[in-house]
């Protein structure tokens, strides 16, 4: 999916829609030997298998759904999120974009999905975002913290060098009580710089990437993804 904000799929009804516009559907499956959010495995440095479906339309409205396996240590074993959202162009190079994203847990013991909305703009090579929660489970974190307390700016330079061959730097910054909760810390940064290159049977990425958090080592992953029309 090429949104700025998400990766995913979802179902739609389609009457929300005008008869007369362009809308399409595609699927996307891929695998990476670490699954990273924000700088912080997911998986305990362990490979993940992921992929989702994604309704994107003419008028910009696109929806969506998107699978990883997880290991946080408990039994909580794979998550799926749903996001829908809107976005859309102004002349050749600026592009925005607007959604929710909903991470849901379905088998983890606790109470731990989040909900968060996003704004996003780019502009040639450079996107910028900023996502806020706006809910969360009642055990992500406990009082006195406030379990939507997290915000997460990002900013992503994108250059390519190639028609198939491109090179991104990355930086985002974290903060608010569930980062405390989380980390031990009010806020961090992560950092990554990736290699990507598009081939007829999908694009493979080559990615390092750290945070400035404690006892926080430099990763290394070898990612995989292939998308198609359904």
């Amino acid at each position: 999916m090429n949104k700025l904000l998400m990766n995913g799929t979802i179902i739609l009804i389609t009457s929300l829609v005008g008869t007369s516009a362009q809308a399409a559907v595609e699927a996307n499956i891929g695998a990476t030997s670490n699954y990273l959010w924000r700088g912080i495995t997911q998986t305990n440095d362990a490979v993940a298998v992921q992929g989702g479906i994604d309704y994107s339309h003419d008028s910009g409205f696109y929806a969506g759904t998107w699978a990883s396996n997880v290991d946080f240590g408990d039994d909580t074993s794979y998550e799926i999120d749903f996001y829908t959202g809107f976005a859309g162009s102004i002349g050749e190079d600026f592009e925005y974009d607007i959604g929710y994203l909903y991470y849901a847990y379905p088998d983890a013991d606790d109470s731990i999905d989040l909900g968060e909305v996003s704004a996003a703009i780019s502009w040639k090579w450079i996107a910028v975002s900023y996502s806020h929660l706006v809910n969360a489970g009642s055990e992500v974190v406990t009082e006195p913290l406030d379990n939507t307390d997290m915000d997460y700016l990002q900013t992503t330079l994108t250059y390519p060098i190639s028609e198939t061959l491109s090179i991104s730097v990355h930086y985002g910054y974290s903060s608010g009580d569930v980062v405390t909760a989380w980390y031990d810390e009010d806020s961090y940064a992560d950092y990554a710089l990736a290699l990507s290159k598009d081939t007829d049977f999908g694009t493979i990425s080559f990615t390092v990437s750290d945070t400035d958090l404690k006892n926080d080592d430099p990763k290394v992953l070898l990612g995989y993804n292939y998308s198609f029309e359904l």
